[in-house]
């Protein structure tokens, strides 16, 4: 029985982070620490993932992503595809302000009722697994938002 795994990724430490800007789709860039995550999450998933699997690396087209992505991409010797769709969330005029500026507006998620169109939020550099099987088609999240590799 064939598997296909699915990995999402989220980027690692970016200048947006330690500036204390709103990122969503304003444009920066991964820190020095944000560099060495992204090259242990390449080995984690160089670990998981078998030697004779077929990979793709596909990224959206922000820096920070991309140069995740590529790290990735480079320990399994592939490309990077580029995708716009796969940008997170645009945060309209409060990209690139001050975090604080956003947090003072945030509405949070309601206990009860649609929560779908609320922030949710995961932790830079996770990695959640997903799979599916090729013949009863069975779908799971295997990992959700794991950060362990980033511990060492």
């Amino acid at each position: 029985m064939l598997v296909r795994c699915v990995y999402v990724v989220t980027h690692p430490e970016a200048t947006h982070h330690v500036e204390g800007v709103v990122g969503g789709w304003h444009d920066s860039q991964l820190t020095p620490a944000g560099i060495r995550a992204a090259a242990r999450i390449a080995g984690t998933l160089r670990d998981r993932i078998p030697a004779d699997a077929e990979v793709e690396v596909i990224s959206s087209d922000l820096r920070r992503t991309l140069r995740t992505a590529e790290e990735a991409a480079k320990s399994f010797g592939v490309e990077t595809i580029e995708d716009r769709r796969l940008r997170e969330r645009s945060y309209g005029q409060a990209e690139g302000r001050a975090q604080e500026w956003l947090d003072r507006r945030f509405v949070p998620p309601p206990a009860t009722g649609d929560r779908m169109g609320h922030d949710i939020r995961v932790s830079s550099g996770s990695i959640t697994t997903l799979r599916e099987d090729d013949y009863f088609h069975s779908r799971q999240v295997v990992g959700l938002g794991e950060t362990r590799h980033l511990d060492s």
